[in-house]
């Protein structure tokens, strides 16, 4: 099985004239399709919105057309919350979850009249202190021990940093209401990555049960429920992609089910997505630059970790197109590396692919979320430009490759650094 990506070697080698590989490149059609498809599914809530988790690929020319499509944006620190006041998102636009936040960051997020979504039970009096409290107000849920989907683990948050227990919920939603909240949101993460349309519905259901059940003991006014992320996308071409429609049925059925016989619909439901939303449409390029025979079979490509770090982190896999080769036997065993000095600098560890040469263009698939976002300067690396393919075939940078300037920009030692 393979996957197709949305440009062809003939693109690649008139862009690389412009733009040296490697370069990561956004397609800008894919991106809309994916947020109206969005929009459609859950189109039976009328308070639904898309809040795009910055944090998955921060760059102002792509939180641009998400605004056009009409998300808002999930931001979890600082420089995300600027880059999203710059782009003209303001208020209710704007979901502002963190944890060990920086008081600097949270009063951006009050002073922008961001939603602001409280991680912890001690974050109440802090923020009382800091801002006040704010009269629209979010607490994460986390419910502890494993979250389980037909009886197999899926993630474990008993072990995650993230959210507050039920009694902390309970006990939190009663001291803001003293403090004058007068409107309140539930979010939850419990899973991340997951290639099943069971998640978002069941998530959806242990979430509108809480909210029930924390109206009737507080009597706080439930008004938003956030199921956050965790919806992924098939890495694997053997995988079966997520269907949004039936993900979005499924939330719908347990919200008919739950909150509708308990008079609570006209909760609006909001989701925070980023991986779903950007990673299939987008893609690493890079050349091969060199081959190396020992005890395995290795291609060296111009990209590395620092471009694409998922597969030295976590061992995720990504597919690997040769360009212009996509119909030849993968009839050849290597592990694909970067320049790192680092032996976990591997694209693919034993991949099966065609005959590699020199020269030759790949293109690493589904690197749209969590590619870019994670670069980073080891070695020196320079970290790359990223480009946009526009509807009409065009292509735009939208953020230039870094400089050697740019990496010694920091230092203030010698002239020599301010050439």
């Amino acid at each position: 099985m393979k996957k197709i990506p949305f440009v062809t070697l003939d693109q690649v080698q008139e862009i690389a004239q412009t733009y040296p590989t490697p370069f990561h490149i956004y397609d800008e059609k894919g991106i809309r399709q994916t947020a109206r498809n969005l929009k459609k599914a859950f189109s039976w809530n009328k308070g639904f919105r898309e809040y795009f988790a910055v944090k998955a690929t921060p760059n102002p020319f792509l939180l641009k057309i998400l605004q056009e499509e009409g998300c808002g944006v999930d931001c979890s620190s600082l420089t995300e919350l600027m880059m999203s006041e710059a782009c003209g998102f303001h208020g209710s636009d704007i979901m502002f979850s963190s944890n060990v936040t920086p008081e600097e960051d949270m009063r951006l997020a009050y002073k922008l009249g961001a939603y602001i979504n409280l991680d912890d039970f001690t974050h109440i009096e802090w923020l009382d202190r800091l801002t006040g409290v704010p009269e629209t107000i979010f607490c994460r849920y986390n419910p502890g021990g494993h979250f389980m989907l037909d009886n197999q683990i899926m993630d474990h948050p008993g072990d995650a940093k993230y959210g507050m227990t039920k009694q902390q919920m309970i006990d939190g939603f009663r001291l803001l209401m003293k403090k004058g909240a007068k409107r309140f949101g539930i979010h939850a993460f419990l899973a991340s990555n997951t290639v099943t349309n069971d998640y978002y519905p069941e998530l959806a259901r242990t979430l509108f049960q809480l909210a029930v059940e924390l109206r009737d003991t507080t009597g706080a006014d439930i008004q938003y429920i956030n199921l956050s992320g965790g919806i992924g996308v098939a890495y694997r071409p053997e995988q079966e992609e997520n269907d949004i429609f039936a993900i979005g049925d499924g939330v719908r059925k347990a919200f008919e089910e739950v909150l509708v016989p308990a008079k609570m619909e006209d909760v609006s439901i909001f989701t925070e997505l980023g991986r779903f939303m950007l990673a299939p449409h987008g893609l690493l390029i890079s050349k091969v630059l060199h081959e190396k025979h020992i005890y395995k079979e290795y291609v060296g490509l111009d990209a590395c970790a620092a471009n694409l770090m998922r597969p030295a982190i976590y061992g995720a896999y990504h597919h690997i197109t040769v360009l212009g080769k996509e119909d030849a036997p993968c009839d050849h065993q290597y592990d694909v590396t970067g320049g790192l000095c680092e032996n976990n600098d591997k694209f693919a560890i034993d991949r099966m692919l065609p005959k590699i040469n020199i020269g030759d263009y790949v293109a690493i698939h589904d690197t749209g979320a969590h590619g870019f976002s994670m670069g980073y300067n080891y070695n020196g690396k320079l970290r790359s430009a990223e480009l946009l393919l526009k509807e009409d075939g065009s292509v735009q940078m939208i953020r230039r490759a870094e400089t050697p300037a740019d990496y010694f920009a920091t230092f203030d030692f010698s002239p020599f650094f301010k050439k």
